[in-house]
């Protein structure tokens, strides 16, 4: 068996193809994130954010440059229409790239001021824009602007494209991230990658159940420790994807880890892509890499 692979329960051996070996898809990045598989385009997006660029990959070109500067984004998807919906860590805001390849803005300021440094975002089947916002690009002038916050805490924001309309479902969080709804849109998991009041506490996911636009019941899914959750990604079977430092963890739909995916720099973000959906693409630092599975992620609901 390969070093990439780690099995923690007999479940995870099920989500494994044939191969296990990683495949390197593109290399020379400062950092990657924000990977995101484009279905209508057939391509992979993703960021470089110290080189202040969004790149991209498909099958039959290989990897090139999307756009440069794009305000060192970081993490991506796509709307219910295809276009590709972008956090800008150093721009401040949410971004939508039109289909003639024109830039709008999508939501950069909450109550007044401005937001901080959005880092990760989802689509809801009903066309709402869920997106975190720490302040890493605060905090990091080299991954963003290096400017105080406008906002008085970090918040998770949900954005009404037809209305104009944000809103904050929680700030009960110390440093919002990676963002991710099951299957079925029942349940919302965040990542919480920061210590309260600088003492130790294991990073986190935390999951909430979904009522149209509310969040209630709000619970640790998970802690992981000592990496981070990052960017996630969920199976059609439940089963999330958590980039955490040593590559990605594997973790059912009651919160235990079942498995590991291990790479060889820090992993960042992943994404399902390809036409079946069951390629897992990861970005680790200086790369991105693939990976084949025996599952595939989660569509979108409709209707």
């Amino acid at each position: 068996m390969s070093d990439t692979i780690e099995i923690l329960a007999d479940e995870f051996e099920a989500l494994l193809s044939s191969s296990r070996e990683l495949t390197q898809v593109a290399t020379g990045m400062a950092f990657s994130e924000g990977t995101h598989w484009v279905a209508d385009g057939e391509f992979l997006v993703w960021s470089d954010i110290p080189n202040n660029r969004i790149m991209r990959w498909s099958e039959s070109e290989g990897a090139s440059v999307f756009r440069q500067p794009c305000g060192n984004t970081n993490g991506h998807t796509t709307d219910l229409e295809g276009r590709i919906l972008s956090c800008e860590t150093s721009g401040r805001r949410v971004s939508r790239t039109e289909a003639d390849g024109s830039v709008v803005t999508l939501a950069d300021r909450y109550r007044g001021g401005r937001l901080t440094s959005p880092n990760d975002i989802v689509v809801k089947s009903d066309g709402s824009v869920w997106f975190t916002d720490p302040d890493y690009g605060a905090l990091h002038p080299e991954l963003g602007h290096g400017k105080g916050p406008e906002q008085d805490r970090n918040r998770l924001y949900r954005f009404v494209p037809e209305t104009g309309e944000l809103t904050s479902p929680c700030e009960e969080f110390d440093k919002p991230n990676g963002i991710a709804f099951s299957p079925d849109e029942s349940v919302l998991y965040v990542g919480d990658t920061g210590r309260t009041h600088g003492e130790f506490r294991a990073h986190r996911v935390m999951a909430f159940d979904v009522s149209g636009s509310e969040l209630s019941n709000p619970r640790v899914f998970a802690e992981i420790d000592p990496w981070v959750p990052d960017g996630m990604r969920v199976d059609v079977n439940g089963n999330l994807f958590v980039s955490a430092g040593d590559g990605i963890q594997c973790l059912n739909p009651s919160g235990d880890l079942i498995g590991k995916i291990h790479t060889p720099e820090v992993a960042a973000n992943c994404s399902f892509g390809m036409s079946d959906r069951q390629t897992l693409f990861i970005a680790a630092t200086s790369s991105v890499w693939s990976i084949e599975l025996n599952t595939a992620g989660a569509q979108r609901p409709t209707g």
